[in-house]
Order: C-alpha cells, then structure tokens, then sequence
C-alpha cells in the first residue's frame, strides 16, 4: 500500500476546499488558481503569516469604537484575527455597549472595559488598533485623534462626510505613519478583483462607460419628536452636527438618509461600487474632471429624510470615459467597453460573451493586489507597516466622487472638477460645500 504523509493529504486538500469556495463564488478555475497562488506567495513573503501563533507579547489590543449593527462584526471579524485581543469597547448607547458585551462573553472574553466617550479609549497607552463603525459625520474626528495617538485604524465606508475631512485623514496617516484600511470590504472580494483586472486588460477593448448601479434613497417622514431614550448620549451621538429634536428615524442606522449625517446612498452604496469603478479603469489617485446630473426633488421639511429618492449622475474623466452613478438597475457595476461588457456584484460575476471571463489572461496581464480577507489584510499589514488594500487615501478618492455628485445634485449644474487640486474649477458656491462647519467645541483639527 502507497500511503501519503499526513501533511500532504491535509495540505491537498485545504487546496481543494479553497478552490471550490472560489469557484463557488463565481470564479473560472483559472481564475480560481492564480487567486489562490498568490495568496501563498503573499504568505510565504510575509514575516509572520497568519497561520502561525502569536506570542502573548506579540497580541494586538483592540479598541472597538461603537458596537452597533455593524460595529458588533466589525470587532468580530477582527477577533478572528490570530494574536487579536479586544480590551476595550465604546459607545454612546448604553444598549450597544451591553449587546457588544454580550458578543464578547459568548466568545468567553470577559476582561474588557468600557466608555461612553472614546476620546477616554484612545487615552489608552495598552491599545493598537481601533476599529471606527459610527455615523458618517464621527469618521474623521475619531479617525484624526486616534491616528495622532499612535493608533492603527480600521474605519467603515463611507470614510468622510465631506471632502475636506478626506484631505484631513490622509494628511495625518502620512505624518504619523498609520496603517489605515477603509472598510471598502470588495476590494478584497475575488469577484471585483477579477472584474478590474479583465478590464484593466482590455478584455472588453477600450472602456466607453461604467455604470454604478446603487438604488434609490428612501422617502420617510414627517417623524415625531420623541423622547430621548435614557441609554443614549443624544448630544454625544449629534457631536459636531446642529443640535435638533430625537426623532428615532434621525439615529443610527436611519442616519444614512439624513444629509447632516450622511450622503445618503450617493455614499452608502455609491463609496462601495464607484471605488470599483475607480480601481477598474485605475483611478485610484484620481478622479473625474466634470460631474453633472438630475434627480427627483426631496422634502426639505426638518422632519423628513432629504436626499433625492431618485438620481442618475454622469462624471466624465480626462480620457472621455463616462462613470454613471444611478438609482435603478441591478444593484452592482456594469463595464461597458467597445467588445463587450462585465458586470459584477456581490454574488455574481457575467459578461456579454462568456469567454470575456472564461479565457485565462496571459501570464504577461496586468496583475491587481490580492486580498480575500479585508480585516485579515489590514491586520497584517500592522504588523508588515505594508498599506492595505483599501489604503486611506483610495478610500478618500473614491468617496470624493460621490461628494461632488452629491453637490452637483444639490446645486442643479455641471461642475467642472481638478482632480489635483481636489477642488472645483473656478466655481466658489461649490467649493464652500468641500467642507461644514462644526457644531462647537468639536472642529477638524491635523
């Protein structure tokens, strides 16, 4: 009897598994294959893979800042990391804070402490990294204090309110050398990365057109005033927006459809697939050169959500290639080029011709970073002081876009835009709109 090592049948088969979980998703087995062979030279090259333990003395300390719907996975999927500990959570809802407790006590991590204020967290010497899943208008200010206090940061999409946090952001992560990643997680989906690079490759000739397909904006309102729940710091939650009445459809995940608080789906869903877009036709330190749209008017009544319910924007870049960021369509990003389309989301990956996808590229193509494991990316490259996938500055690029749709929606006009500059072409009323000011004693300090 012929019997293999142990090591070698494990290791055959964890290949196996991994590619059909690729295939899986929707990969060609070619495709399949390179992504799972780059994976293990990115390995093999690093220092201390993640497979290997990690000594006590090695452990990074996690501060989790905001424990919500979406900060509670955020600081999961961090925990999964190996030598990841979580020492510290805060939030300015008492109910958040208890339900991150409870997630941690399920996972038998009981020494933790927490906050209500993060500045409090991030006084912390013990702390490596924080993760950062609050409202929009909070991104920047926690993202800035915590990077000049050391910390590595892992921040959720969309990474600013406004362009001039963005410029803020950068500018700090370079001074103090921060490993930044923004939560734009289909970077580090195979799909995406497979779409961009059959795009980068010519694989449909020359791009004519990308379309952002990202749904329409909800319509709500009138709401009531009601009372403040005793668990919530409402004034804390508002931080640097006008002071205004709780309404509960103004807070937490409602936020997004408020304008003092968020860009609405311009940048809940346009940051995810307009970066896409940018990374397909390698935009990634640029951006559009005109902007220009139409949309459906919103209620502009205090008590009701106020951005378009419907909207199709066009931005041009220098090369003549249109991007179109639109309400309706299948959610995902359409590639238009002269010899066929791609279209990709988050579950699927087609085109015009299944050969556009079928066929291998050449060894020579054009190759994009490999990730499939965004939070697993950022945290090693903590370690490697590497730049993420989704560094600070592609994060700032890509929401940029959608903040200059956003304002040439809200002014009604074209805007011609420099993308050097990163700032309107002779137009000072736009201009004005690249930042807001700050409801005292907070304000955007580098």
């Amino acid at each position: 009897m012929n019997l293999q090592p142990r090591g070698t049948l494990s290791r055959r088969g964890f290949v196996e598994r991994s590619l059909m979980a690729l295939t899986a998703a929707g990969l060609p087995m070619w495709a399949a294959r390179e992504t799972l062979a780059a994976q293990q030279a990115a390995s093999r090259s690093k220092p201390r893979p993640f497979g290997t333990r990690v000594s006590r003395m090695d452990n990074l300390r996690l501060g989790a800042i905001a424990t919500g719907s979406r900060g509670i996975p955020v600081m999961m999927d961090a925990l999964k990391q190996p030598g990841v500990e979580c020492v510290a959570i805060c939030d300015v809802d008492q109910r958040h804070i208890d339900k991150g407790l409870e997630a941690l006590r399920k996972k038998n991590i009981t020494d933790v402490q927490t906050y209500r204020d993060f500045r409090e967290l991030l006084d912390r010497d013990d702390i490596d990294i924080v993760t950062i899943v609050t409202p929009d208008h909070w991104h920047a200010l926690i993202a800035i204090e915590a990077m000049k206090r050391g910390k590595d940061v892992y921040c959720e999409k969309p990474l600013t309110l406004t362009v001039a946090e963005g410029q803020a952001m950068v500018k700090v992560a370079r001074r103090q050398g921060t490993v930044f990643q923004t939560g734009s997680q289909q970077r580090s989906d195979a799909r995406f990365r497979l779409a961009c690079e059959l795009v980068r490759n010519g694989r449909i000739g020359k791009v004519k057109r990308v379309e952002a397909r990202i749904g329409q904006n909800p319509v709500g309102g009138p709401f009531p005033e009601l009372p403040i729940p005793k668990e919530l710091d409402w004034n804390f939650w508002l931080g640097p927006t006008p002071e205004v009445p709780y309404r509960e459809k103004n807070c937490h995940y409602e936020f997004r459809w408020w304008q003092a608080y968020s860009g609405g789906k311009m940048t809940d869903w346009g940051a995810h697939h307009n970066d896409i877009a940018q990374w397909g036709l390698g935009r990634d330190g640029d951006g559009p050169v005109s902007v220009e749209g139409q949309a459906t008017p919103f209620s502009t009544a205090p008590d009701c959500y106020n951005w378009h319910p419907d909207f199709t924007v066009t931005c041009t870049y220098d090369d003549g290639i249109q991007l179109v960021t639109m309400a309706k369509g299948e959610n995902g990003v359409k590639f238009e080029g002269e010899d066929g389309w791609i279209f990709v989301n988050r579950s699927k990956i087609e085109a015009s011709d299944p050969k556009l996808i079928d066929e291998p590229l050449p060894r020579t193509a054009v190759r994009l970073e490999v990730s499939t494991d965004h939070m697993g990316d950022f945290i090693n490259c903590v370690r490697t002081r590497k730049r993420p996938i989704c560094d600070v500055e592609i994060g700032h690029r890509s929401v940029t876009v959608c903040h200059i749709e956003n304002i040439a929606l809200l002014l009604g006009r074209q805007l011609q835009w420099d993308p050097k500059a990163e700032r309107f072409v002779n137009d000072d009323e736009a201009n004005a709109m690249l930042s807001r000011e700050m409801r005292s004693p907070w304000k955007l300090e580098v």
